[in-house]
């Protein structure tokens, strides 16, 4: 049942980091291709475009294989959380659910992935990590692991869109 458990736990965190990292290395190349990203997050409302291209893009790049090693777990499964969480409200939240909705995109794919990643949080790095081998004394107890991925997740989400977001204003249509 311990090596079940341990398999389960890798393969969550790899594969969600493998995600985090490939999606993050599609920014990177969009960074390389000229200003489009950084216009497209200033036309959603975030403050200095330049800046949040780069945050974003080298989040994404980070935070893939630090927890696809099992590397501070919790806090990497609350960052991916919190990017998503981010995404949801600054570009998905009134698209719909679906993700396949075009021509916009909702928001089943950044939710699912925001809230699983807090419930794997919950449950720790498993004996085949990073975590385990350095004997790390981070906290990996359940509840005190769901509270560092919800406050790293949530809390981060929070700080980072009072910080940096002022919502686009809806146009009223005159003129």
């Amino acid at each position: 049942m311990e090596d079940a458990l341990n398999f389960a736990l890798v393969v969550a965190r790899v594969w969600v980091g493998f995600v985090m990292f490939v999606h993050g290395w599609r920014h990177v190349k969009a960074l390389q291709s000229g200003p489009g990203m950084a216009n497209w997050l200033e036309s959603l409302g975030l403050r200095n475009g330049p800046l949040q291209a780069q945050l974003l893009t080298w989040s994404e790049v980070a935070v893939g294989p630090v927890l696809a090693l099992g590397l501070f777990t919790p806090a990497a499964y609350g960052a991916v959380a919190s990017l998503m969480l981010v995404a949801f409200v600054t570009n998905h939240r009134d698209k719909g659910f679906f993700i396949t909705a075009r021509p916009t995109e909702g928001w089943e794919y950044v939710v699912t992935l925001a809230v699983l990643s807090v419930a794997l949080g919950a449950l720790g790095p498993g004996r085949w990590s990073l975590d385990c081998s350095l004997d790390l004394s981070f906290p990996f107890e359940p509840n005190r692991a769901l509270a560092v991925a919800a406050v790293v997740g949530v809390g981060g989400t929070i700080l980072y869109l009072l910080t940096f977001w002022r919502p686009p204003r809806p146009s009223t249509g005159e003129g």
